[in-house]
């Protein structure tokens, strides 16, 4: 079978979280063939690969959330019309009134036109206007037609984009991951399965309260405009799995069929972790605190430098190693290493990329800041290795670390709110200052991920699932995939 992986922002360009999921996800399934459709912010991240792609990667595709205008333009003074079947399609979305996706997708697909002609032409005014005529009308038209102007073009990008056929597309995400997947369903009558690590459509919204580029009521229109993708998604999906029951419950309010849904927890190699290095004679002159993260706003690494100065007052064998990537966000990272510097803190290591079966097993315990996490594989992976976490209370952080669905292991670490400097900091006090306490956590922590996180059961579930979308597949096109017979290996190509 061929099976089409579309992904926002990661794979194959980030290491680690999702994209280390999607990475695992195709190494487990070699009798496959799979094409990445990667959605990137615009050209210059273009093939600017942090994985080397396993041999059963055939095609690698990118769709741009901001580019060039390649349609074709009308003449000065003219602007793209659309007939009357587009119009009412193009209008049922933009005012979400029993949106017909179908036909858009086919607006898109099979018309070349100018995207700009599009959104500064008439027809896309006076749809414009309606929807702030019905909604809208107390604030000023002008914000609100560029408002919209600005949510439509990225997605009128996306659904330009050219979409590889394959007999499954496999959505890491709803958003516009969903939207390339809807309408690749809509074209090519195929398999559409969505995995949400975090729910995407709650995330943007977490995203858009916090933010300082849009205020007032333009919130809620950015926000209705993510939970508008997720509903499409979800509901054109023929299976949707989330990672753990809260993000089940999340999904089901924003609008998914709850007989879609099926719950697969992550999973890792645990033969990876088996004859990890352990600490050196240096390592054991200090108690080691290990951060695998990127070094990134979404990590919070600023609180956790905050926090750890104050333990490390408390305790002065803490050290603290943060081991992961700095160059996604270069000025964050920049402003975390001064950060250490101004607070004059000692025995703060940062390491860059690292391979974590090198450094997980020098550890004493490991910690996450994050301010959202879906079903973090740091913690999992720490577990491997026998090592207990301290995390904030975000995604399934506090399954993981005190159990649920009637574990009664105990608990393999410490849970703390978000952004609490103080609760971190006593966290790293109390697990620091008790060696046997980390061991017996850990211990817990290891016998946690035997029991639900290995890779082989995440496998399982995930071939149960493909094999019963090929099957519905295979019955819609009379008995045989239309890629499933073309077996063909390739390297990857943009």
């Amino acid at each position: 079978m061929k099976i089409c992986i579309v992904a926002e922002g990661c794979y194959p360009y980030v290491v680690g979280g999702v994209s280390g999921w999607v990475h695992s996800m195709i190494k487990a399934f070699p009798e496959h063939e799979f094409i990445i459709l990667s959605i990137v912010a615009d050209r210059t991240q273009s093939s600017k690969f942090a994985y080397e792609l396993p041999e059963n990667v055939i095609q690698v595709y990118e769709a741009y959330l901001n580019d060039l205008d390649w349609g074709k333009k009308m003449k000065e003074g003219s602007r793209t019309h659309l007939n009357s079947r587009y119009y009412r399609a193009l209008r049922s979305v933009v005012l979400n009134e029993k949106p017909e996706w179908k036909i858009v997708f086919e607006l898109f697909e099979n018309n070349d036109f100018s995207i700009d002609d599009l959104l500064m032409g008439a027809d896309f005014l006076h749809i414009v206007q309606e929807c702030y005529d019905k909604s809208y009308s107390q604030i000023n038209f002008s914000d609100f037609l560029w408002t919209m102007r600005s949510i439509y073009l990225p997605l009128f990008l996306v659904l330009k984009t050219p979409i590889p056929k394959a007999d499954l597309y496999h959505c890491v995400a709803t958003g516009y991951a969903g939207v390339l997947g809807s309408k690749a369903k809509a074209m090519y009558d195929c398999g559409l399965l969505i995995s949400e690590h975090g729910i995407y459509a709650r995330e943007r919204e977490e995203e858009l309260i916090k933010a300082t580029w849009v205020a007032g009521i333009y919130k809620d229109i950015w926000i209705g405009q993510f939970r508008k993708m997720a509903v499409l998604a979800y509901e054109k999906a023929d299976a949707v799995t989330s990672l753990f029951w809260h993000a089940k419950e999340l999904q089901i309010e924003l609008g998914c069929p709850e007989e879609k849904i099926q719950v697969v927890a992550n999973g890792i190699d645990k033969s990876r972790f088996a004859n990890i290095p352990g600490p050196t004679e240096e390592d054991k002159k200090f108690v080691n605190i290990g951060a695998v993260l990127r070094v990134t706003p979404i990590k919070d690494v600023k609180t956790m430098i905050r926090a750890f100065s104050f333990a490390k007052k408390v305790n002065p064998k803490l050290k603290l190693w943060i081991m992961g990537p700095t160059d996604e966000d270069e000025q964050y990272a920049k402003e975390c290493f001064n950060l250490v510097d101004i607070m004059q803190i000692e025995d703060v290591v940062f390491t860059g990329r690292i391979n974590v079966t090198e450094y997980l097993g020098r550890m004493d315990f490991t910690l996450l800041t994050s301010i959202s996490e879906g079903q973090p594989l740091t913690i999992i992976e720490g577990y491997a290795a026998k090592k207990p976490c301290i995390a904030t209370d975000v995604g399934n952080c506090r399954g993981l670390i005190y159990g649920e669905d009637g574990d009664t292991l105990g608990d393999a670490g410490i849970v703390t709110h978000v952004m609490n400097t103080v609760e971190l900091s006593d966290a790293m006090v109390k697990m620091g200052g008790d060696l046997e306490l980390c061991r017996k956590m850990g211990e817990v922590g290891y016998q946690r991920m035997l029991d639900k996180y290995q890779l082989d059961k995440m496998q399982k579930t995930f071939s149960d699932i493909y094999d019963r979308i090929e099957e519905i597949v295979t019955r819609k096109k009379g008995g045989f995939l239309a890629n499933g017979g073309n077996r063909r290996k390739a390297k990857p190509n943009i």
